[in-house]
């Protein structure tokens, strides 16, 4: 047996048994995927026969990945991050485009290459970062917004490089005009999901969904990821552009858990292919072969891409840790860098070897993604204990700029409930302050990079301090009924129209608070209970 059907069942096992396998061995699946990749691809046992086919498949797991990273998006929530996507998301394109072509000049490669060549690696790879992100619950933490920002305003940057590029292949001419098509055709995909979305996709959700059929639902969504999907690229846009703001628009539906559900399947495995596709480009040969360039190159891409963007996010506001995670686990090469350097090989602007020496080059740095999240960590846990204790006290920079902000949550306590709330709130992006009168709880959460201080919430100056005033609620998770009344009440007292939700002891207690109070009470059950029961 050979042909689709072999390729068809050597995937479904790769897929089925390499996530066990590597949670059994505590290394990351992603590497997993890039080792089959390299021993079933051509530059491995050639066992994979229709590698076309499957890098198809594998781009849809990008699509379906950043479909379900809108979904976790509001509009809100995306213009919440509008200073990491455009202020530090453009810089760190621009100056690290600038520097790799500087680089490339010293090699003595051409204009036109240039252009493509620090274009193409200042991308950094969403399915790689986001998926590690998310594997590790860190995509709320402040390196996570940080990281995620850039990466969307890189998805923007795509459009103009894969543009460009075929007019650097000629005489260079008609450069503005073909960028201006490009800024209509961008305006005109957004319009158009825009009007989809308002006008029907609900419609169209509320008609499907009536029916009561899962197959129907199931079709619909997979019909509004891939339409919007092709439509943009069609428009020379992004694929994962489409994808993403599709998923952005449901976020606002009533059907966006159940999306969320549905798509979940086909994004793992598709996106399991992707990193199967990428370890296809890793030659072990070529490596072998001309070890210390390729050596050179991936630390050379590494260093630039990490150095740069840490130095950015200080000069952003982020704290030296936060800074030093978001650079290192950015410092890859992306996967949009495959696209441009083929687009580029087949004008005649990259030869063949040059180009198969960048995309090993661009394979290997990916491939290192999960040691370098595993550095950025370590050295933030590190500069996070060293840090005086004002540190905990929510007087350091990722704290102010949560207290400034006009869009933030407050919870008291972070024991088991406080836990599960800030854990919601991370995964619905929602920026919160937690406070906590045990010390040990602060700093451990605090080492973790999580915006959890020491504090106790029944002294006004504390409230005053964390602009409790200025929060959209303040969730109280405290367990202990006299200490969850004393700091109600004293909220209660200083801030009359404050929206304060509190957990409660029993059913007595949560009545007395919601009647004498105002307060929106409810009684969590357990695990613990669960057990007992």
């Amino acid at each position: 047996m050979s042909g689709p059907k072999s390729d068809t069942l050597l995937l479904l096992l790769a897929t089925a048994l390499i996530t066990p396998v590597c949670k059994r061995l505590g290394t990351s699946p992603i590497l997993g995927f890039l080792a089959s990749g390299m021993l079933l691809g051509p530059n491995g046992c050639g066992l994979i026969s229709g590698i076309h086919t499957t890098e198809t498949l594998a781009e849809l797991g990008i699509v379906f990945f950043l479909f379900e990273m809108g979904i976790e998006l509001s509009f809100d929530r995306l213009l919440s991050m509008r200073k990491d996507v455009f202020g530090l998301g453009f810089l760190q394109f621009s100056i690290t485009a600038v520097a790799v072509a500087l680089v490339g000049k010293l090699a003595g490669l051409p204009a036109n290459a240039l252009v493509v060549l620090g274009g193409g690696l200042a991308l950094s790879s969403s399915a790689f970062v986001l998926q590690l992100l998310k594997d590790k619950n860190q995509l709320a933490t402040r390196f996570g917004k940080a990281a995620f920002g850039i990466l969307l305003f890189q998805d923007l940057a795509v459009v103009p490089l894969l543009v460009v590029t075929p007019i650097l292949a000629g005489s260079g001419q008609g450069l503005a005009s073909a960028v201006g098509s490009a800024v209509v055709k961008a305006a005109m995909a957004l319009g158009s999901i825009a009007v989809a979305g308002r006008f029907v996709l609900n419609p169209l959700f509320k008609t499907v969904a009536q029916a009561q059929s899962q197959e129907a639902f199931l079709g619909v969504v997979l019909l509004t990821v891939l339409s919007m999907s092709f439509m943009t690229e069609g428009l020379g846009l992004s694929n994962t552009l489409g994808a993403f703001l599709a998923g952005v628009l449901l976020s606002e539906t009533k059907y966006r858990y159940q999306v969320e559900a549905d798509i979940a399947p086909f994004r793992g495995i598709l996106l399991g292919f992707f990193f199967v596709t990428v370890g296809f480009e890793i030659d072990l040969a070529l490596i072998w072969s001309q070890l210390p360039l390729v050596g050179s190159l991936v630390m050379g891409i590494i260093l630039i891409k990490a150095a740069i963007t840490t130095a950015l996010s200080l000069a952003f506001g982020l704290s030296l840790s936060t800074s030093q995670q978001t650079g290192l686990i950015l410092s890859q090469g992306g996967e949009f860098a495959f696209v441009a350097f083929g687009l580029a090989r087949s004008l005649g602007i990259l030869d063949v070897a040059t180009t198969k020496l960048l995309l090993t080059s661009v394979s290997l740095t990916m491939a290192l993604t999960p040691a370098m999240a595993t550095i950025g960590a370590k050295v933030a846990k590190r500069l996070e204990e060293s840090s005086d204790f004002t540190h905990y006290l929510g007087q350091d920079r990722d704290a102010n700029e949560i207290k400034e902000s006009d869009d933030f949550a407050v919870v008291i306590g972070y024991g088991v409930v406080g836990k599960v709330v800030c854990d919601l709130l991370d995964r619905k992006f929602i920026k919160y302050v937690g406070l906590d009168i045990d010390p040990n709880k602060a700093i451990q959460a605090r080492n973790a990079g999580l915006p959890v201080f020491y504090g106790d919430i029944g002294r006004q100056e504390v409230a005053e301090a964390f602009n409790v005033g200025k929060a959209k609620a303040v969730i109280v998770c405290i367990a202990n009924r006299a200490q969850a009344n004393r700091c109600v009440i004293a909220l209660r007292r200083w801030y009359p129209n404050l929206k304060i939700f509190a957990r409660a002891a029993d059913a007595d207690h949560a009545n007395r608070l919601q009647t004498t109070l105002n307060v929106a009470a409810m009684v969590p059950i357990l695990p613990e209970d669960n057990l007992l029961l």
